[in-house]
């Protein structure tokens, strides 16, 4: 028996409109149907469990596009199946992605009653001119109000919030996020916007267009945003994410920890170790392409690649030093057979160390909160070392 946790992430591809930012794998349809997609996903989930059913169960993750837009009889279906098909743990986690438009909102209780226990909303804004900006279809008043109604039915809820905004100010970030505090229930996701290639957003910044608040002013609002979350008792966790002691996102976890995890549904990716290596899994992405597959062979699986000594240190790299705890040094040596000094080059390590970037102890690498502010350039400063 396998005693290391495992993750389940489940993609739902469709939304009803593309935010100008998103660089997700989200569709547009006019109409979908419901019991095709109920049938391939559970049809997908069996096929993907085998080998897997004696591995400890500890989150389930609703992903998308716009999971919300499923059927709360899909959703529990698939936790029904799950149960059926894993070893779940008694605290099994399980999110579901929603936005907050009224049509969403009323189908709440439904998700609740089908198994989901924690919900992510994608708020993004309490300000209906940064909503419109952010081409987001919900308004404010719908936002709060879909908060209202997740506190009614869900014990464990985060939502996310973009900022650093073109133009956007210290005083008005200031007062929307003690606004949001109000209503946190122990857990937020806090984003810097970017320009992510290949979107709406990428085309007009091309053009010229003035998309995001200039270096300086996006750091000293981070740095702001760090103090406010300190004082209200959720501090950071993770680069963009605040949570209470015990209130962290077990599922994200698994990724920035390196742990495994299984991805369905289409463009889903997975992690599964086996003997001593790690096999990194993609569905098709395209919607149509992975429901044929689906109906004709039993699963959309496009690739399973087994993760060379290299890749495994990058991806532990890019994923745990996003951590505030950091990455712990001993998964450098059980997933890639690599002592520190032979993974990271030690006048790399020393001239972080130097600059105040990184700390270094006995057990992790830690980012220092001006690594933080320059994670990208640290951990590629380290890897090319």
């Amino acid at each position: 028996m396998n005693p290391n946790p495992l993750g389940l992430y489940i993609h739902w591809p469709f939304c009803l409109s593309k935010c100008p930012y998103c660089d997700f794998n989200s569709h547009v349809r006019e109409k979908i149907d419901q019991k095709r997609w109920k049938a391939a996903l559970l049809r997908e989930l069996e096929n993907a469990a085998q080998n897997q059913q004696n591995r400890p169960l500890v989150s389930v993750f609703f992903g998308g596009g716009t999971p919300s837009l499923m059927e709360p009889e899909t959703v529990a279906a698939l936790l029904e199946k799950v149960k059926s098909l894993f070893r779940t743990t008694d605290d099994l986690e399980v999110t579901l992605e929603a936005n907050p438009s009224t049509v969403e909102a009323e189908r709440f209780k439904g998700f609740r009653e089908g198994g989901v226990n924690r919900l992510s909303m994608g708020i993004q804004s309490l300000d209906d001119q940064a909503l419109s900006f952010l081409g987001r279809r919900h308004s404010a008043a719908e936002a709060l109000k879909a908060l209202e109604i997740a506190t009614t039915y869900f014990s464990r809820f985060s939502f996310d919030l973009i900022y650093a905004r073109p133009d956007q100010t210290s005083a008005s970030w200031k007062a929307e996020l003690l606004e949001a505090l109000t209503f946190a229930r122990g857990h937020l996701s806090l984003y810097q916007l970017t320009i992510e290639p290949q979107t709406v957003f990428a085309t007009r910044a091309q053009r010229g267009e003035k998309m995001t608040l200039e270096d300086d002013p996006a750091a000293f609002l981070y740095e702001m945003t760090e103090e406010l979350m300190q004082a209200a008792g959720i501090p950071a966790y993770e680069v963009s994410n605040y949570a209470q002691p015990t209130q962290e996102c077990r599922h994200n976890l698994l990724y920035w920890n390196f742990d495994d995890y299984i991805g369905i549904g289409p463009g889903a990716h997975g992690r599964i170790s086996s003997e001593g290596e790690k096999w990194a899994t993609t569905r098709y992405k395209a919607p149509e392409t992975w429901l044929e597959s689906v109906e004709a062979r039993g699963h959309g699986l496009q690739t399973s690649l087994l993760l060379s000594p290299l890749e495994k240190l990058q991806e532990l790299t890019l994923m745990g030093l996003r951590l505030t705890k950091g990455l712990e040094v001993k998964r450098i040596k059980e997933e890639t057979g690599l002592e520190i000094h032979q993974a990271y080059r030690p006048p790399a390590l020393d001239l972080l160390e130097k600059e105040g970037l990184l700390k270094r102890t006995d057990t992790h690498l830690i980012p220092t909160f001006e690594g933080r502010l320059r994670l990208n350039s640290l951990i590629a400063f380290l890897l090319s070392s």
